[in-house]
């Protein structure tokens, strides 16, 4: 890769705005502490509940197999692989972070034009809200 394509290329340590900690770090802290005391007490929150799906069938696939060519490249160049990998996943969580951003702003567009937006359609939202959010706290 050029180091001009490379430089252009969105990486997850930029999203983060800093390098990443480690995973001792994370595993100490007190929001990761109340959650496994939380889960202990009541138990792994919506368990049974379908699962909504975070982006489309097609586009899903697009990942993946992006994802699966990516991995294949690792055992001849596996430096490039990773930040192959890395872009993919800062890419991925950018799309899931516009695709919530329009969802939340075709909300607000109804209510906006004094629009009655119905219990279930924010019903709807908030499932695919605590869905993605429950993934979040599973890793």
């Amino acid at each position: 890769m050029d180091e001009r394509k490379r430089d252009e290329q969105l990486r997850t340590q930029e999203m983060a705005g800093g390098p990443a900690r480690s995973t001792q770090d994370l595993k100490n802290t007190a929001e990761h502490a109340e959650r496994r005391q939380n889960e202990e007490r009541w138990g792994r929150p919506h368990e049974g509940e379908p699962k909504a799906a975070l982006f489309p069938d097609q586009e899903r696939d697009q990942l993946r197999n992006r994802w699966n060519q990516i991995q294949s490249e690792f055992v001849d160049e596996p430096r490039h692989s990773v930040e192959e990998a890395d872009g993919l996943v800062a890419q991925t969580i950018k799309r899931l972070a516009e695709s919530f951003a329009g969802a939340r702003t075709n909300l607000e567009g109804q209510w906006a034009r004094g629009g009655d937006v119905s219990t279930e359609d924010l019903r709807v939202a908030f499932q695919r809200y605590r869905s993605f959010f429950d993934r979040l706290l599973a890793v």
